[in-house]
């Protein structure tokens, strides 16, 4: 996924949004998934010392929020309040997740922006009242054309996201003109290519725009759990426009013009490929016709499978992320699904897949590589990191393999959103490492006590050391946790700073671990796990 030429950094934050999910139920690994990816992109783009602004928050209106709280027998003002406090808030701080802000649809801060936006569209002409019926799936929160519905065995149509029948809705609404937008949305996407990532996503919405768009339903009078629409009160606003609108109202629309200005348009909104269309279509056409620009792209990751199905609640798939970190931890809990999976592409979760991967490179390749390294440091050397002193062709090659390691990683994360690729850069140097490590045997080195040999075993060290002080800055926005106590245990803190100010594209600057730190083999990095019992 390349860069679009709208997130060049000047002087605007580099913004990043994970859609703001539904309060319906607590979150799952789907969830988790989008919100971590967002985590390491501005994680890493803090540490290319760029001014950045993380949003994730939660979609608190609509007929399926209400439902749900008429269910539990509670309003669904508390209903969202129990949720977000006792669910979503709790798990993005478990899981490390550095996000700048968190906004609540309720907020006044949002509703009242929300009600403005709508009322300038209005007094545009954009808007206009009529009626419609059509099937309607209160999961999706959306009318349903023919082409998005299945069939039963007895002939029922079904919702093909949720296989949920659909209901029948006629009512008197009013509708935003987006079929006058279809000429303006293929031409800005012909114009820029990179604005629906990935390439199969972009295709997709561009044939759908070819067929011909209809004009939006934008307001609702059949419920009354949403934002008033502030001309006429008997209907509430569209969940999907009051959602949108987040984008915006976080970061000051119509309230904070200096914040506005120095933040939106996002430079990358991270959704599912489930609400693709939301954000590529109906989005940006909404800001074209408010005059505002819009965002640098869209990115859909897919869906995380289990079984075959789509993990959701609905269809009972839905694993709790503390399942996991309760027993791998939570920086291999984040490493492993950007790992494991590409993003923007479908994804099997299995607990053996991600077993195996946690024994054979974050214990075996990674974490034993800095148990062996600082304890050969303190047999040797008593712990204090001795200077290089008769480098060769071997250690060419790892600042060589480190150089293009920081390079590719760079690219992956910082540019394509290629989580997987990035990380896999970096632990192909890692087994480099590892492999220099087997091959110059300084163990062996260590019974030749004349200078040369003391210097070559000296050099050797140093150099497997440096060589952890890379990885722990490149693997920092992934595993804040590991890398952090990695950091401390090669002597970089406060020798070098902290961990966090230490620039992505700089760590393949040869020899910035200062001889004489003092080396200690703390705790295991990933320790060996039992087998995992599944539940």
């Amino acid at each position: 996924m390349a860069a679009t030429g709208s997130e060049k950094q000047g002087s605007k934050a580099f913004y990043v949004t994970t859609p703001i999910y539904y309060v319906n139920d607590a979150p799952h690994l789907g969830h988790a998934y989008t919100t971590v990816a967002g985590d390491v992109l501005t994680r890493w783009h803090r540490q290319r010392g760029e001014k950045v602004w993380y949003l994730t928050g939660t979609d608190e209106h609509g007929q399926k929020i209400m439902r749900t709280a008429e269910a539990n027998d509670v309003t669904p003002q508390e209903w969202c309040d129990k949720l977000v406090e006792e669910a979503w808030k709790p798990l993005w701080e478990h899981l490390n997740i550095a996000n700048d802000d968190f906004i609540r649809t309720t907020q006044k801060r949002h509703t009242d922006r929300v009600q403005e936006f709508v009322q300038d569209l209005y007094d545009k002409d954009e808007i206009y009242k009529g009626g419609y019926e059509g099937p309607y799936c209160v999961g999706c929160e959306e009318y349903k054309l023919p082409g998005d519905l299945i069939e039963a065995e007895d002939g029922t149509k079904l919702c093909a996201v949720h296989k949920r029948p659909v209901e029948i809705l006629k009512e008197e609404n009013y509708f935003f003109k987006l079929s006058a937008y279809g000429p303006k949305l293929l031409e800005f996407y012909e114009a820029n290519p990179g604005f629906i990532q990935p390439e199969s996503a972009r295709n997709e919405v561009v044939n759908f725009v070819k067929q011909g768009l209809q004009d939006l339903s934008i307001s609702r009078s059949t419920f009354d759990w949403g934002i008033p629409v502030p001309w006429d009160d008997k209907h509430v606003i569209y969940v999907w426009v009051d959602a949108l609108l987040n984008y915006a109202t976080a970061v000051g629309y119509n309230e904070n013009p200096a914040k506005f200005e120095d933040t939106f348009p996002a430079n990358t909104h991270l959704v599912g490929k489930d609400i693709l269309r939301f954000h590529a279509v109906i989005w940006p056409a909404m800001l074209m016709a408010q005059g505002l620009p819009v965002p640098g792209r869209v990115a859909a990751n897919g869906w995380l499978m289990v079984g075959g199905e789509k993990m959701s609640k609905s269809n009972l798939t839905g694993i709790k992320p503390q399942d996991l970190t309760s027993h791998f931890g939570v920086d291999a809990y984040r490493w492993y699904f950007l790992r494991a999976i590409a993003f923007g592409s479908d994804g099997s979760f299995s607990w053996e897949d991600f077993s195996a991967r946690y024994t054979s490179e974050l214990a075996n390749d990674y974490g034993n590589l800095a148990s062996r390294v600082a304890a050969m440091v303190g047999k040797y050397f008593g712990g204090e990191l001795p200077a290089s002193a008769a480098e060769g062709d071997a250690e060419k090659a790892l600042h060589d393999g480190l150089a293009k390691a920081v390079e590719v990683a760079d690219r992956k994360i910082g540019e394509e959103l290629d989580f997987q690729g990035g990380i896999l850069a970096i632990f192909d140097f890692v087994k480099q490492v590892n492999g220099y490590i087997t091959e110059q045997e300084p163990w062996k080195v260590a019974k030749d006590e004349s200078e040369e040999g003391r210097a070559r075993l000296a050099t050797i060290l140093y150099t497997a050391a440096e060589s952890l002080r890379a990885v722990a800055v490149l693997l920092n926005p992934v595993m804040p946790e590991t890398s952090q106590a990695l950091w401390e245990s090669l002597g970089a803190e406060p020798s070098l700073g902290a961990l966090a100010t230490q620039p992505v594209q700089s760590a393949a600057t040869w020899g910035q671990l200062p001889a004489g730190a003092t080396i200690t083999k703390g705790a295991v990095l990933f320790p060996r796990l039992e087998d995992p019992k599944k539940d």
